[in-house]
């Protein structure tokens, strides 16, 4: 069998449906070949030609799938280190913007920015998410406002993937807010900008997916309805930013159009709860931006369980609102803030948040999935989410390489 070894272990957690939490398997096994997982089970299991297969034994150590972190906005220019610096001292956030701080710091950061420094800046949050056991990431534009910066941004996601093994998948945010250039003319930025930007990006094989900002002072519905319908035309699925500050219906907008999934949804109410369930659409908590942002309002948890709503966890890494780079971090946030279980903390960062981005091929231990693991030093599996500040990975497995 060409390229086919097995990774062995005192325990893999499978994050696939079984009677065991987390999937466990004691003692288990793990047969890979040409970048995929050909067979997972209990060594004692292994068949004959598989037991003589080259074995590398992690021993008293946890496999779980390669970590996926499917919201972030990676890519940008600059930093807002000084604003949360003057933030402390008492200054307010609108005082800041009418400086022109804010999220307008970072588009014109962004917007002076070439491709190479927009790649060489992300790249170290890029690795630290490599030393995490990440081995996909999804990476959005926004910080462009205008078409070339938002396609300078969105190249400069593709060209991370090549530099770093390292899935990327890319999503278009030409919607995340209105320029000053078009101030109080919401309707023809995405007449003008956003859809047209749409397209080139599209024909250019650089978006692999659509998200939008619905809020007071981003979008309303009527106006996402206009970019996801063209995302529809294109094939192309959508997201949604939706009731992090307040509720406008957006989770149910974005469910309305089948969306893979919903995100940071703090004020979502259970109509909105109910029409995700209906739409298998998932929803991505944030705890960074909730922690940075000092939020008090919590996501319903509860009602995401009670009508099977799936729950990924992600860092929403960017510039603003959540400086952050660790998705074991996010992991505890979200059971310490949000009271989500480590078990489906983990669920969260694996299977939940590959169905966010619609990968189909990762996030559980399985015959035919993706040979992307993590190898933890760690006893248990809710070891992931209790600790702060600590990394345990012991190796990083991606396409069934070290």
């Amino acid at each position: 069998m060409a390229d086919t070894k097995v990774f062995c272990s005192s325990q893999l957690a499978t994050i696939t449906s079984s009677a065991e939490p987390y999937g466990l398997i004691e003692n288990g096994a793990i047969v890979v070949s040409d970048g995929l997982i050909k067979w997972v089970g209990a060594q004692s299991s292994l068949s004959e030609a598989h037991s003589a297969l080259p074995k590398q034994d992690f021993g008293d150590r946890l496999i779980t799938p390669g970590l996926i972190d499917c919201h972030t906005h990676m890519v940008f220019g600059g930093d807002r280190a000084e604003e949360f610096e003057m933030r402390l001292n008492g200054v307010s956030y609108q005082e800041i913007a009418r400086a022109g701080g804010g999220i307008m710091s970072t588009v014109k950061a962004t917007r002076r920015a070439s491709i190479e420094q927009l790649v060489d800046n992300a790249l170290p949050r890029v690795d630290a998410m490599i030393a995490e056991g990440v081995c996909t990431i999804e990476i959005k534009s926004g910080y462009g406002l205008a078409q070339e910066a938002e396609l300078k941004m969105l190249r400069a996601a593709r060209q991370i993937a090549a530099l770093r093994p390292i899935h990327v998948k890319t999503t278009y945010l030409g919607a995340h807010t209105t320029p000053p250039e078009y101030a109080g003319r919401d309707g023809d930025y995405i007449t003008e900008i956003v859809i047209p930007t749409l397209h080139v990006a599209h024909a250019e094989g650089l978006v692999d997916c659509v998200d939008g900002f619905c809020e007071g002072i981003a979008f309303q519905p009527d106006q996402l309805a206009r970019v996801f319908e063209a995302a529809k035309a294109l094939g192309l699925p959508i997201k949604i930013h939706a009731e992090q500050l307040s509720n406008l219906g957006g989770a149910r907008l974005a469910a309305s159009h089948g969306a893979l999934s919903a995100d940071h949804i703090e004020y979502l109410e259970e109509d909105g709860v109910v029409a995700m369930a209906e739409a298998g659409t998932t929803a991505v908590l944030l705890p960074g931006a909730f922690y940075t942002l000092r939020e008090t309002q919590k996501p319903p948890i509860q009602a995401l369980r009670d009508h099977g709503v799936p729950m990924a966890v992600a860092t929403d890494c960017n510039p603003g609102s959540s400086p952050l780079t660790s998705i074991l971090l996010a992991m505890n946030m979200s059971c310490t803030l949000f009271r989500m279980t480590p078990e489906e903390a983990l669920a969260g960062v694996t299977c939940h948040a590959a169905r966010a981005l619609g990968l189909a091929d990762r996030g559980t231990l399985a015959a035919g999935q993706r040979a992307d693991l993590a190898v933890w030093n760690v006893t248990r599996p809710a070891e992931l989410a209790y600790r702060i500040g600590l990394n345990p990975l012991h190796k990083r497995i991606y396409g069934g390489h070290a």
